[in-house]
């Protein structure tokens, strides 16, 4: 991180969601979690999103950014409140909306102002009223204390230059008993240092940013957390492989599904 301040990589990371957010139907093509293939619901059909819930969101809310399907591990329970780090087009808010229902609430965070413009245009359209996207970096969540049940996320704490604010941030913002249900990238090798001091393309692209597992499972239990439980997905490797073509990234990432409570 000594080649960029931590708001420069901010920068480039929010400039990269802001050209993927502007396009009408789908992101522009690239190989990245974060900089999706023009197919949005073949990459998540490959991240384990039913044909249902592809069918069952407003059109534009699946911009195939991801790495998984958070909100499928989350066992979320008819009157919850949820909250989406990183929420992007809405794409994974709808889909808990329909789980929480009319008693629950489902609060989107993102620091992208077209992508909060974006999520809210298609809660509009698909009659989401109990949803609620708010401009807001992870690091500083405009959320009160001790107000969440549940918080997911998708493929987006590995953008973050600083990890451990934001598990800080998200266990401030759960209730006691409150549980956090992830999907993110984590490192399974040493990334060569052509990947790993790359803070723009490849960063931006949810690669250079990623920590091993016992770093997550560090920073999630000096937060606070307890019962935290990361597991590999190694069937993850089919699509991350396709993210820098010729670079064989599949080596030294994998998703994982990362869970973890507050007492």
């Amino acid at each position: 991180m000594n080649k960029l301040t931590n708001d420069e990589i901010r920068q480039n990371v929010r400039n990269h969601y802001q050209q993927i957010a502007v396009k009408e139907v789908t992101p522009p093509p690239a190989g990245s979690c974060c900089g999706s293939p023009s197919d949005a619901d073949s990459l998540s059909s490959q991240m384990g999103y039913s044909t249902e819930e592809l069918t069952t969101v407003p059109q534009g809310a699946n911009l195939g950014l991801g790495c998984g399907n958070p909100q499928a591990i989350a066992e979320l329970k008819a009157g919850e409140v949820v909250l989406d780090l990183g929420s992007g087009g809405g794409f994974d808010c709808f889909l808990a909306s329909r789980q929480v229902g009319d008693n629950g609430k489902v609060i989107g965070v993102d620091m992208t102002p077209d992508m909060i413009s974006r999520a809210r245009s298609n809660a509009v359209k698909g009659n989401f009223t109990n949803t609620d996207f708010r401009l807001g970096e992870i690091e500083h969540l405009p959320v009160a204390d001790g107000t969440v049940n549940v918080i997911i996320s998708n493929c987006v704490i590995n953008l973050s230059p600083d990890k451990q604010q934001v598990f800080n941030e998200a266990y401030r913002v759960l209730q006691s008993g409150g549980r956090l249900a992830i999907s993110d990238i984590i490192t399974t090798a040493e990334l060569p240092s052509e990947i790993k001091n790359d803070l723009n393309e490849l960063y931006s692209g949810c690669i250079s940013g990623a920590s091993s597992l016992e770093e997550v499972k560090s920073m999630l239990l000096q937060s606070g957390f307890t019962s935290v439980s990361i597991e590999p997905k190694d069937e993850s490797k089919s699509f991350i492989k396709d993210w820098v073509p010729g670079a064989n990234v599949d080596d030294y990432i994998v998703s994982a599904v990362i869970k973890a409570k507050k007492a």
